[in-house]
């Protein structure tokens, strides 16, 4: 995919707002990384992904370029972003995306998005226990979260024992030359409950 209309793009949505400070390059550059560390867990490129507050772009619209032939849903709660997405969804010819509006943790439940995805991606989504909790929801078993983390990593944010009463497995770092995530594998399906409704994952945290 030529990056020139994608980076003009993500000029456009830091004009609105919507994306925060740093080179554009850099930020595309960061979008790929999830890819990277999907693809090396899984052993190809997945044939559905899941993007959690995808806001100003990063890192769905990237990804929906460089994986073409899947089905990708970019998740947003903000109205105004919702709709500068879809055009730009469509500016980019990117046909497998589809900009989704509405509460992650609502959406989760909806029949055609629970459990659905070889792949969920969150960048700046919420504290580790709200978006293991989300991610569930969507991660179809066998399938991969992938977050973006801090400088460095700490494994001490992702509780192995809490993790797997979400049905997922222990969180696994992955290092790029620019940036760090973890990788966590979805074992097995998740209870119904999950996630809680109303915000209550960020409310009441897991840990």
């Amino acid at each position: 995919m030529d990056p020139r209309p994608l980076l003009a793009i993500l000029s456009e949505s830091r004009e609105l707002g919507y994306l925060g400070p740093g080179e554009l390059q850099t930020h595309l550059t960061h979008a790929l990384g999830f890819a990277f560390a999907a693809e090396s867990a899984l052993g190809r490129a997945p044939a559905s992904f899941v993007d959690l507050g995808t806001g100003g772009g990063i890192p769905g619209l990237v990804l929906a370029g460089a994986w073409p032939t899947a089905t990708g849903f970019l998740v947003e709660t903000t109205r105004r972003r919702c709709v500068s997405l879809a055009q730009w969804v469509e500016q980019l010819g990117l046909s497998g995306a589809t900009v989704v509006e509405g509460r992650a943790e609502e959406l989760a439940h909806r029949p055609d998005l629970r459990e659905a995805a070889e792949v969920v991606v969150a960048r700046g989504f919420g504290p580790p226990a709200a978006t293991a909790e989300v991610a569930t929801g969507f991660c179809s078993p066998g399938g991969v979260v992938v977050v973006s983390e801090p400088p460095g990593g700490d494994p001490t944010r992702w509780p192995e024992p809490l993790l797997l009463e979400l049905g997922l497995g222990p969180a696994r770092p992955f290092l790029s030359e620019t940036a760090a995530y973890v990788v966590i594998e979805k074992m097995l399906p998740a209870s119904e409950r999950l996630p809680r409704r109303r915000a209550q994952p960020w409310k009441r945290p897991s840990w």
